[in-house]
């Protein structure tokens, strides 16, 4: 679904990404973690062309991001930020249905699926469709703008640190709550994140990038037992309290 084949990507003389190689099957949840600059964010970009490569080539769906129209890509890669970033002026029902409106769907069909989404992200329509943005928690803010993103029911989900904001009670309830998503979906998902223990939970597989190369790419069991002592230091970095004899035993005994 998604390959970077040799990729480099500076910002003036600081290389972000350098010589990237990575492939993400169909339906994955893929994780990215690392140190900040490490270039997540910068990957997520190159996917959707908001940037492209100074070197290599990233393909989506087996096309070079160059061959691609931009607007027509990033209508097929659905992107839930951090900040949200609902617009204020439209209800949850409009800001929901707004690639659908682009795509010039008849009212009739945006509204039933914005009712389904809703109710797929947890917001019971009757209550929620009608609302406007700053009448949300955060929590419900965020669980909007993941519907937004699976609006036109794009192949690929970029996901950049979609639960970072929030409280720690909530950013628990909303990444379980995704788990359960996860399940009704057909999205390739490519999830940056800070949070180790939110890779391991959410990912299939989890990248680690360092100083702007892929030091490992593995599921969250093999990865928490990884004895690469690159790996190792990132993690216990990371993971607040924990040593090399707890990290083998991440996915089970971490907790936020």
């Amino acid at each position: 679904m998604v390959a970077f084949i040799g990729v480099r990507r500076a910002y003036g003389t600081r290389v972000v990404l350098n010589d990237l190689n990575l492939s993400i099957a169909r339906g994955e949840a893929l994780a990215l973690v690392g140190r900040s600059g490490a270039g997540k964010s910068t990957l997520l970009k190159l996917i959707n062309r908001l940037l492209l490569p100074e070197a290599g080539t990233v393909l989506v769906e087996g096309r070079d991001t160059r061959q691609w129209d931009p607007i027509e890509l990033r209508r097929r890669t659905g992107y839930v930020m951090q900040e949200v970033g609902l617009f204020p002026h439209l209800t949850v029902d409009d800001n929901v249905t707004l690639v659908p409106r682009l795509e010039g769907w008849t009212d009739a069909r945006r509204h039933a699926r914005a009712l389904e989404l809703l109710a797929l992200v947890g917001l019971p329509p009757a209550e929620f469709a009608g609302r406007w943005p700053h009448e949300l928690s955060g929590g419900q803010r965020q669980r909007v703008g993941v519907a937004r993103a699976l609006a036109v029911d794009p192949p690929v989900l970029l996901m950049d640190e979609p639960f970072g904001a929030l409280d720690p009670m909530t950013r628990v309830e909303l990444r379980d709550e995704f788990q359960r998503i996860r399940r009704h979906l057909r999205q390739t998902v490519v999830l940056v994140t800070h949070d180790v223990v939110e890779a391991l939970a959410l990912g299939d597989r989890v990248g680690v990038l360092d100083d702007g190369r892929l030091i490992a790419c593995e599921t969250p069991d093999r990865l928490a037992r990884t004895t690469d002592p690159r790996v190792r230091q990132f993690l216990e970095a990371l993971v607040p309290g924990a040593r090399a004899s707890t990290v083998d035993r991440l996915p089970s005994t971490v907790t936020d």
